[in-house]
């Protein structure tokens, strides 16, 4: 589904990610994790043609990035962000619907999918008349997964969607976004610096540090047989993942 060949990218002369190779297999869920800076957000970023590698390819369903092809990518994929990433002077409607109207669907086709999703993700209906502000930050984060949702697409990409919530919050947004991922059979790429979000959500984790894979696996493999010292350090920073 993904695929990234000798993939790199540099800020200012400073290396985000070195030159690397990645591929996601389709109907799978993949945690980036890792410490700040180590190149996760990147990555993500050079999944959805947000940013250009500066060597390298990104292919997404065989299809690769470039200037002419990343608007056919992008309705393919559903993009995440942390609190929602809506606009605030758009109703939780009006953000969710906003590429579909664009796009010139019409107003019934809108309305019931609009239903649809809304409880699907929990949403109250009576929310999505409110504006961005008048909501609570889960109610919010789930306006976001409705928008991502809308087209339907294979690929669903979050960039710590939950970085924002308070503790009791983010446990059940996971647990429904795990659901949300394993029933609509979609393939999932998560960043993440909270192991227990990579425990709930990923069948598997790729391991991150100065923009170089350390180790990729599951939580397990890294915990029984780490590839390097750093891994151990990671895990045992928070003890409390498993």
């Amino acid at each position: 589904m993904i695929e990234l060949r000798d993939v790199s990218k540099s800020y200012g002369g400073h290396a985000a990610v070195h030159p690397l190779d990645l591929a996601v297999e389709a109907g799978r869920s993949t945690a980036l994790i890792g410490p700040s800076g180590c190149g996760k957000s990147t990555l993500l970023r050079l999944m959805l043609g947000l940013l250009w590698p500066d060597q390298g390819e990104v292919k997404i369903a065989g299809v690769r990035l470039a200037p002419d092809t990343v608007r056919e990518v992008r309705l393919k994929t559903g993009y995440v962000v942390q609190d929602g990433g809506l606009f605030p002077h758009l109703t939780a409607q009006e953000n969710a619907t906003l590429v579909a109207r664009r796009l010139g669907w019409d107003r019934g086709r809108i309305e019931a999918r609009v239903a649809e999703l809304a409880d699907f993700v929990r949403l109250p209906k009576d929310s999505l008349d409110r504006y961005p502000s008048q909501l609570s930050g889960g109610q919010r984060q789930r306006v976001g997964l409705v928008r991502a949702l809308f087209l339907d697409p294979p690929l669903l990409l979050l960039d710590e969607p939950m970085g924002a919530l308070d503790p009791l919050v983010r446990a059940d947004l996971r647990t429904d976004l795990r659901s949300i991922v394993r029933e609509l059979k979609k393939t999932a790429v998560l960043v993440t610096h909270d192991l227990g979000e990579a425990a709930v959500l990923a069948d598997e984790v790729v391991l991150l540090q100065g923009g170089r894979v350390v180790q990729r696996g599951t939580l397990t493999d890294l915990a029984e047989r780490p590839a390097d010292p750093f891994v151990t350090r990671f895990l045992q920073a928070q003890r409390g993942w498993s």
